[in-house]
Protein backbone atom coordinates (compact mmCIF):
# COMPACT_ATOMS: atom_id res chain seq x y z
CA UNK A 1 0.00 0.00 0.00
CA UNK A 2 2.19 2.86 -1.30
CA UNK A 3 0.42 6.29 -1.23
CA UNK A 4 0.17 9.59 0.19
CA UNK A 5 -1.93 9.99 3.53
CA UNK A 6 -3.13 12.97 5.49
CA UNK A 7 -3.54 12.13 8.96
CA UNK A 8 -5.50 15.78 10.02
CA UNK A 9 -6.87 16.66 13.56
CA UNK A 10 -6.30 19.15 16.22
CA UNK A 11 -8.85 17.88 19.07
CA UNK A 12 -7.22 16.42 22.15
CA UNK A 13 -9.25 13.31 22.00
CA UNK A 14 -8.10 12.31 18.25
CA UNK A 15 -4.32 13.86 19.31
CA UNK A 16 -4.22 11.63 22.08
CA UNK A 17 -5.27 8.20 19.83
CA UNK A 18 -2.59 9.43 17.82
CA UNK A 19 -0.05 9.72 20.49
CA UNK A 20 -0.90 6.02 21.34
CA UNK A 21 -0.90 4.90 17.70
CA UNK A 22 2.74 6.16 17.59
CA UNK A 23 4.14 5.37 20.76
CA UNK A 24 2.84 1.55 20.07
CA UNK A 25 4.58 1.95 16.68
CA UNK A 26 8.04 1.30 17.73
CA UNK A 27 7.09 -1.95 19.47
CA UNK A 28 7.48 -5.26 17.43
CA UNK A 29 3.53 -6.02 19.35
CA UNK A 30 -0.07 -6.40 17.46
CA UNK A 31 -1.86 -3.45 17.80
CA UNK A 32 -5.78 -3.01 17.49
CA UNK A 33 -7.80 -0.10 16.21
CA UNK A 34 -11.21 0.69 17.25
CA UNK A 35 -13.11 2.78 15.32
CA UNK A 36 -16.65 3.67 13.47
CA UNK A 37 -16.78 3.72 9.58
CA UNK A 38 -14.64 6.76 8.31
CA UNK A 39 -12.45 7.57 11.42
CA UNK A 40 -9.33 6.66 9.62
CA UNK A 41 -8.61 3.05 11.18
CA UNK A 42 -6.49 2.55 7.76
CA UNK A 43 -4.57 5.61 7.99
CA UNK A 44 -3.37 4.99 11.64
CA UNK A 45 -2.49 1.08 10.56
CA UNK A 46 -0.47 3.07 7.74
CA UNK A 47 0.89 5.27 10.44
CA UNK A 48 1.91 2.28 13.10
CA UNK A 49 3.76 1.03 10.23
CA UNK A 50 5.72 3.87 8.75
CA UNK A 51 6.97 4.43 12.50
CA UNK A 52 7.86 0.99 12.97
CA UNK A 53 11.65 -0.48 12.59
CA UNK A 54 9.65 -2.88 9.56
CA UNK A 55 8.93 0.85 7.24
CA UNK A 56 10.93 -0.56 4.61
CA UNK A 57 9.51 -3.83 4.55
CA UNK A 58 5.80 -4.18 3.08
CA UNK A 59 2.22 -3.07 4.23
CA UNK A 60 0.20 -5.64 3.54
CA UNK A 61 -3.66 -5.26 3.70
CA UNK A 62 -6.59 -7.41 3.79
CA UNK A 63 -9.94 -6.46 3.76
CA UNK A 64 -11.82 -9.44 5.63
CA UNK A 65 -15.26 -8.47 5.19
CA UNK A 66 -14.69 -8.37 1.22
CA UNK A 67 -13.96 -12.04 0.70
CA UNK A 68 -16.33 -15.33 0.99
CA UNK A 69 -15.83 -17.37 3.93
CA UNK A 70 -14.47 -20.10 1.55
CA UNK A 71 -11.90 -18.06 0.21
CA UNK A 72 -10.40 -16.34 3.64
CA UNK A 73 -8.20 -19.08 4.62
CA UNK A 74 -6.61 -19.48 1.59
CA UNK A 75 -6.33 -16.03 0.85
CA UNK A 76 -4.58 -15.33 4.49
CA UNK A 77 -2.22 -18.43 4.38
CA UNK A 78 -1.96 -19.49 0.10
CA UNK A 79 -2.49 -22.81 -1.17
CA UNK A 80 -1.04 -25.60 -2.98
CA UNK A 81 -1.46 -26.27 -6.76
CA UNK A 82 -4.58 -28.40 -6.88
CA UNK A 83 -5.71 -28.03 -3.45
CA UNK A 84 -9.57 -27.11 -4.55
CA UNK A 85 -11.45 -26.74 -6.94
CA UNK A 86 -10.23 -23.52 -9.10
CA UNK A 87 -6.22 -24.11 -7.88
CA UNK A 88 -4.35 -24.35 -10.65
CA UNK A 89 -1.23 -22.77 -9.59
CA UNK A 90 0.19 -22.70 -6.01
CA UNK A 91 -0.16 -18.96 -4.53
CA UNK A 92 1.35 -17.53 -2.01
CA UNK A 93 -1.07 -15.62 1.43
CA UNK A 94 -0.79 -12.26 2.56
CA UNK A 95 1.11 -14.15 5.73
CA UNK A 96 4.16 -14.65 3.23
CA UNK A 97 3.37 -11.70 1.43
CA UNK A 98 3.81 -9.71 4.63
CA UNK A 99 6.97 -11.36 5.91
CA UNK A 100 9.29 -8.80 7.20
CA UNK A 101 6.48 -6.13 7.12
CA UNK A 102 3.38 -5.68 8.21
CA UNK A 103 -0.18 -7.14 7.77
CA UNK A 104 -3.12 -4.96 8.23
CA UNK A 105 -6.30 -7.26 9.00
CA UNK A 106 -9.34 -4.93 8.46
CA UNK A 107 -12.95 -5.53 9.21
CA UNK A 108 -11.70 -8.29 11.75
CA UNK A 109 -14.96 -9.27 13.82
CA UNK A 110 -15.79 -11.00 10.42
CA UNK A 111 -13.75 -13.32 10.29
CA UNK A 112 -15.28 -16.97 11.03
CA UNK A 113 -14.35 -19.16 13.72
CA UNK A 114 -12.02 -21.60 11.84
CA UNK A 115 -10.27 -18.79 10.22
CA UNK A 116 -9.92 -17.28 13.83
CA UNK A 117 -8.49 -20.51 15.19
CA UNK A 118 -5.41 -20.86 12.29
CA UNK A 119 -5.09 -16.93 12.69
CA UNK A 120 -4.01 -17.86 16.25
CA UNK A 121 -1.78 -20.02 15.25
CA UNK A 122 0.10 -18.03 12.83
CA UNK A 123 0.23 -14.80 15.33
CA UNK A 124 1.52 -17.52 18.17
CA UNK A 125 4.11 -19.41 16.89
CA UNK A 126 4.86 -17.17 13.52
CA UNK A 127 4.27 -20.20 10.87
CA UNK A 128 1.30 -20.32 8.49
CA UNK A 129 0.14 -23.83 5.97
CA UNK A 130 -0.73 -22.99 2.87
CA UNK A 131 -4.43 -25.14 2.39
CA UNK A 132 -3.23 -28.43 0.70
CA UNK A 133 0.05 -28.58 2.21
CA UNK A 134 1.48 -30.50 5.31
CA UNK A 135 4.80 -28.27 5.56
CA UNK A 136 4.57 -25.04 7.84
CA UNK A 137 6.28 -21.79 6.63
CA UNK A 138 8.07 -19.77 8.88
CA UNK A 139 6.85 -15.66 8.90
CA UNK A 140 7.70 -12.72 10.40
CA UNK A 141 4.91 -10.73 10.94
CA UNK A 142 3.61 -7.83 13.01
CA UNK A 143 -0.56 -7.75 13.17
CA UNK A 144 -2.25 -4.39 12.94
CA UNK A 145 -6.01 -5.64 12.97
CA UNK A 146 -9.11 -3.27 12.69
CA UNK A 147 -12.67 -3.12 13.42
CA UNK A 148 -16.14 -1.01 13.97
CA UNK A 149 -16.98 -3.49 16.37
CA UNK A 150 -16.78 -4.34 20.60
CA UNK A 151 -14.76 -7.47 20.36
CA UNK A 152 -15.43 -8.23 23.80
CA UNK A 153 -19.28 -8.43 23.46
CA UNK A 154 -18.60 -11.06 20.81
CA UNK A 155 -16.18 -13.05 22.90
CA UNK A 156 -19.39 -13.07 24.93
CA UNK A 157 -21.96 -14.08 22.30
CA UNK A 158 -19.59 -16.53 21.54
CA UNK A 159 -18.58 -15.12 18.00
CA UNK A 160 -15.51 -14.61 18.67
CA UNK A 161 -11.96 -16.40 20.30
CA UNK A 162 -11.02 -14.95 23.43
CA UNK A 163 -7.89 -16.37 23.66
CA UNK A 164 -7.13 -14.35 20.28
CA UNK A 165 -8.55 -11.31 20.97
CA UNK A 166 -5.94 -11.56 24.08
CA UNK A 167 -3.16 -12.04 21.58
CA UNK A 168 -3.61 -8.81 19.49
CA UNK A 169 -4.47 -6.89 21.81
CA UNK A 170 -2.12 -5.73 23.37
CA UNK A 171 -2.37 -2.10 22.75
CA UNK A 172 -5.54 -0.98 21.88
CA UNK A 173 -6.27 2.44 19.88
CA UNK A 174 -10.25 3.55 19.79
CA UNK A 175 -10.29 6.24 17.42
CA UNK A 176 -12.72 9.39 18.93
CA UNK A 177 -15.49 9.88 16.10
CA UNK A 178 -16.04 13.18 14.46
CA UNK A 179 -18.98 14.32 16.92
CA UNK A 180 -16.36 13.98 19.56
CA UNK A 181 -13.48 15.81 17.75
CA UNK A 182 -14.79 19.85 18.22
CA UNK A 183 -12.89 21.78 16.18
CA UNK A 184 -12.30 19.49 13.87
CA UNK A 185 -15.08 19.50 11.26
CA UNK A 186 -13.80 23.49 10.06
CA UNK A 187 -9.88 22.09 10.02
CA UNK A 188 -11.60 19.39 7.72
CA UNK A 189 -13.43 20.99 5.70
CA UNK A 190 -10.89 23.85 4.80
CA UNK A 191 -8.99 21.20 3.93
CA UNK A 192 -11.07 18.83 1.54
CA UNK A 193 -12.27 22.03 0.15
CA UNK A 194 -9.18 23.56 -0.65
CA UNK A 195 -8.10 20.15 -2.60
CA UNK A 196 -11.18 19.78 -4.39
CA UNK A 197 -10.68 23.52 -5.48
CA UNK A 198 -7.34 22.55 -6.71
CA UNK A 199 -8.88 19.63 -8.64
CA UNK A 200 -11.51 21.41 -10.42
CA UNK A 201 -8.86 24.71 -11.15
CA UNK A 202 -9.83 26.99 -8.87
CA UNK A 203 -6.97 26.68 -6.46
CA UNK A 204 -6.05 30.30 -6.48
CA UNK A 205 -9.56 31.25 -5.70
CA UNK A 206 -10.73 29.24 -2.60
CA UNK A 207 -13.56 31.42 -1.32
CA UNK A 208 -13.92 29.85 2.03
CA UNK A 209 -17.08 28.73 3.87
CA UNK A 210 -20.10 30.73 3.92
CA UNK A 211 -21.82 31.22 7.88
CA UNK A 212 -24.82 28.84 7.02
CA UNK A 213 -22.25 26.32 5.13
CA UNK A 214 -20.39 25.99 8.38
CA UNK A 215 -23.70 26.28 10.79
CA UNK A 216 -25.10 23.21 9.31
CA UNK A 217 -21.35 21.72 8.65
CA UNK A 218 -20.49 22.12 12.52
CA UNK A 219 -24.18 20.79 14.05
CA UNK A 220 -24.78 17.42 11.71
CA UNK A 221 -24.42 14.69 13.49
CA UNK A 222 -21.46 12.65 10.76
CA UNK A 223 -22.53 9.40 10.98
CA UNK A 224 -20.11 8.25 8.50
CA UNK A 225 -17.46 10.38 10.15
CA UNK A 226 -14.40 11.69 7.92
CA UNK A 227 -15.25 9.79 5.25
CA UNK A 228 -19.03 11.54 5.20
CA UNK A 229 -17.62 15.07 5.43
CA UNK A 230 -15.02 14.96 2.58
CA UNK A 231 -17.74 13.67 0.41
CA UNK A 232 -19.79 16.35 1.71
CA UNK A 233 -17.40 19.07 1.39
CA UNK A 234 -16.42 17.98 -2.10
CA UNK A 235 -19.95 18.26 -3.28
CA UNK A 236 -20.26 21.78 -2.39
CA UNK A 237 -17.36 23.07 -3.90
CA UNK A 238 -17.69 22.24 -7.31
CA UNK A 239 -21.35 22.88 -7.30
CA UNK A 240 -20.72 26.03 -6.66
CA UNK A 241 -21.22 28.76 -9.16
CA UNK A 242 -21.28 32.33 -7.58
CA UNK A 243 -18.80 34.42 -6.15
CA UNK A 244 -17.95 34.53 -2.71
CA UNK A 245 -17.85 31.98 0.19
CA UNK A 246 -19.74 28.56 -0.24
CA UNK A 247 -22.84 28.88 1.36
CA UNK A 248 -24.63 25.70 0.57
CA UNK A 249 -24.45 22.64 1.82
CA UNK A 250 -26.35 19.22 0.84
CA UNK A 251 -25.91 16.56 3.62
CA UNK A 252 -27.85 14.09 2.31
CA UNK A 253 -27.21 13.45 -1.78
CA UNK A 254 -30.88 10.91 -1.95
CA UNK A 255 -32.52 13.58 -1.02
CA UNK A 256 -35.14 14.43 -3.74
CA UNK A 257 -39.02 15.28 -4.05
CA UNK A 258 -38.44 12.66 -6.79
CA UNK A 259 -36.99 9.75 -5.34
CA UNK A 260 -38.50 6.30 -5.82
CA UNK A 261 -41.55 5.12 -3.24
CA UNK A 262 -40.89 2.38 -1.15
CA UNK A 263 -42.89 -0.84 -2.91
CA UNK A 264 -45.99 -1.79 -1.41
CA UNK A 265 -47.77 -4.79 -1.36
CA UNK A 266 -50.97 -5.15 -2.88
CA UNK A 267 -54.03 -6.14 -1.33
CA UNK A 268 -55.85 -9.36 -2.97
CA UNK A 269 -59.78 -8.93 -3.35
CA UNK A 270 -59.97 -11.92 -0.86
CA UNK A 271 -57.16 -10.93 1.57
CA UNK A 272 -58.77 -8.56 4.58
CA UNK A 273 -56.28 -5.71 5.49
CA UNK A 274 -55.46 -5.85 9.60
CA UNK A 275 -57.10 -3.24 11.57
CA UNK A 276 -55.66 -0.46 12.83
CA UNK A 277 -55.89 2.02 15.23
CA UNK A 278 -58.10 5.15 15.02
CA UNK A 279 -55.71 7.99 15.25
CA UNK A 280 -57.15 10.93 16.67
CA UNK A 281 -56.94 14.00 14.26
CA UNK A 282 -54.13 16.67 15.53
CA UNK A 283 -56.67 20.08 16.46
CA UNK A 284 -57.67 22.05 13.70
CA UNK A 285 -55.31 25.50 12.64
CA UNK A 286 -56.03 28.44 14.61
CA UNK A 287 -57.39 31.18 12.97
CA UNK A 288 -54.82 33.59 12.07
CA UNK A 289 -55.65 38.10 13.15
CA UNK A 290 -56.69 39.22 10.12
CA UNK A 291 -54.87 42.28 10.79
CA UNK A 292 -51.41 40.74 10.37
CA UNK A 293 -49.30 41.06 7.31
CA UNK A 294 -48.74 38.03 4.74
CA UNK A 295 -45.31 37.73 6.23
CA UNK A 296 -46.33 37.81 9.86
CA UNK A 297 -49.43 35.26 9.32
CA UNK A 298 -46.69 32.62 6.79
CA UNK A 299 -44.24 32.79 9.91
CA UNK A 300 -46.68 31.85 12.30
CA UNK A 301 -48.59 29.02 10.59
CA UNK A 302 -44.72 27.80 10.14
CA UNK A 303 -44.19 27.74 13.52
CA UNK A 304 -47.55 26.01 14.46
CA UNK A 305 -47.23 23.41 11.76
CA UNK A 306 -43.52 22.45 13.21
CA UNK A 307 -44.69 22.76 16.93
CA UNK A 308 -47.63 20.37 15.73
CA UNK A 309 -45.26 18.03 13.82
CA UNK A 310 -42.74 17.73 16.57
CA UNK A 311 -45.45 17.41 19.17
CA UNK A 312 -47.22 14.21 16.70
CA UNK A 313 -43.75 12.67 16.69
CA UNK A 314 -43.09 13.11 19.95
CA UNK A 315 -40.34 15.28 19.31
CA UNK A 316 -38.62 13.22 17.26
CA UNK A 317 -36.40 15.74 14.95
CA UNK A 318 -35.34 12.91 12.62
CA UNK A 319 -38.57 11.41 12.39
CA UNK A 320 -40.65 14.82 12.40
CA UNK A 321 -38.44 15.91 8.97
CA UNK A 322 -38.99 12.85 7.32
CA UNK A 323 -42.54 13.57 8.02
CA UNK A 324 -42.20 17.33 6.18
CA UNK A 325 -40.05 16.07 3.54
CA UNK A 326 -36.97 18.24 5.03
CA UNK A 327 -33.77 17.05 5.56
CA UNK A 328 -32.59 16.82 9.15
CA UNK A 329 -30.49 20.39 8.58
CA UNK A 330 -33.46 22.46 7.32
CA UNK A 331 -35.35 21.34 9.92
CA UNK A 332 -33.02 22.14 12.33
CA UNK A 333 -32.58 25.62 10.52
CA UNK A 334 -36.74 25.86 10.99
CA UNK A 335 -36.49 25.17 14.68
CA UNK A 336 -33.78 27.64 15.41
CA UNK A 337 -35.62 30.68 13.51
CA UNK A 338 -38.55 29.90 15.39
CA UNK A 339 -36.60 29.42 18.70
CA UNK A 340 -38.26 26.29 18.94
CA UNK A 341 -34.63 24.03 19.48
CA UNK A 342 -35.49 23.27 23.20
CA UNK A 343 -38.96 22.23 22.24
CA UNK A 344 -40.10 19.09 24.02
CA UNK A 345 -36.95 19.37 26.58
Amino acid sequence: MERTTHVIGQSPAFLDALERASRAAALDRPVLVIGERGTGKELVAERLHRLSPRWDQPLVVMNCAALPETLIEAELFGHEAGAFTGATKARVGRFEEADKGTLFLDELGTLSMGAQERLLRAVEYGEVTRIGSSRPINVDVRIVAATNEHLPERVDKGNFRADLLDRLSFEVVTLPPLRHRPGDVEVLADFYGRRMASEIGRVDDWPGWGPNALDILQNYDWPGNVRELRNVVERAVYRWEHDGPIDAIEIDPFQSPYRPRAAQIAMTPTASAPSQPEIEAPPPMPAFDGAADFKTRVARFERELLSRSLAEHRFNQRSTAEALGLTYDQLRHALKRHELLGAGG
